[in-house]
């Protein structure tokens, strides 16, 4: 569910395995690999789950930071993790 109310989305597990497994094949593609550290920068939608899990699969960390963060505040949290990357 997202934040707004009746904003939903339902998806069977099977659809969300691929969709991560698609994901992390992405994410693996740029180089990607297990104990990388990976941003992810998005409002409470289906993509932000999927890329959580996705690095999850990989065995890369996350960090998750909410959308409504300004561009100031994401630099900082993106410099003290040393990510490799940010989902956007």
């Amino acid at each position: 569910e997202g934040n707004e109310p009746g904003d939903s989305v339902k998806i069977t597990y099977s659809e969300l395995l691929h969709r991560v497994c698609q994901f992390a094949n992405v994410l693996r593609s740029q180089g990607v690999k297990k104990g990388d550290r990976v941003s992810i920068y998005l409002p409470m939608i289906l993509e932000l789950v999927v890329a959580m899990l996705a690095c999850a699969r990989i065995g890369a960390l996350h960090s998750i930071v909410f959308a409504g963060f300004s561009a100031d505040s994401l630099c900082e949290r993106i410099l003290d993790c040393g990510c490799s990357l940010l989902i956007t």
